[in-house]
């Protein structure tokens, strides 16, 4: 596919016969399309810049991504005679990664069903929920002295007030849970 750049700094999708914007080829690396960005009047292959400008964009949007540290070590590679033997290290290190990831995917997924942290939580919150519904219709003919036929019926009322308010203190659990997994990961940057 091919992206064109005009003078107005306007991109052109040449396939779609459309105009794109950045946020639209950042999608579309996301989703995995392949593109090359031209620049209109010369024909100049501009992709990497490009390329580069999503990754700023995104960077000053404050979705920190690079560490700091990284990107000065980056820098000072630039005019070092090591500078040619970066690029395929670090091709081949982001390959690593990513069958890494999707390894860890995989394992979240067959370990609890899910394909993420939160949903595998998730998941595992409804579970456990089902168990206690289950444990305690087990209980239900022995509460408060009635026999089998009553205790339900009396139950029933306070049974769905009881399990709203279970679901809303789990939710609640779930969500300190995310916020602590936020902020564990944005130490680490």
């Amino acid at each position: 596919m091919v992206i064109k750049k005009y003078a107005n700094r306007r991109l052109y999708n040449t396939a779609a016969s459309s105009y794109v914007t950045l946020e639209h080829l950042s999608e579309m690396v996301r989703e995995g399309v392949d593109f090359v960005v031209q620049d209109a009047k010369s024909g100049e292959d501009i992709t990497r810049s490009v390329l580069t400008q999503i990754i700023f964009e995104q960077e000053s949007r404050g979705q920190n991504l690079l560490p700091v540290t990284f990107l000065r070590r980056l820098i000072r590679f630039y005019g070092d005679q090591m500078q040619g033997f970066l690029p395929p290290y670090l091709e081949m290190s982001m390959e690593s990664f990513s069958k890494a990831q999707d390894q860890m995917r995989d394992n979240f997924s067959r370990a609890f069903g899910a394909s993420t942290p939160m949903a595998a939580f998730e998941e595992l919150t409804q579970r456990n929920m089902a168990m206690f519904q289950q444990a305690m219709k087990m209980w239900t003919p022995f509460v408060q002295g009635k026999g089998p036929a009553g205790a339900s019926e009396a139950l029933r009322g306070d049974d769905e007030a009881a399990q709203a308010e279970a679901f809303v203190e789990l939710k609640r659990q779930m969500e300190a849970m995310q916020r602590q997994l936020d902020a564990m990961s944005r130490q680490k940057d």
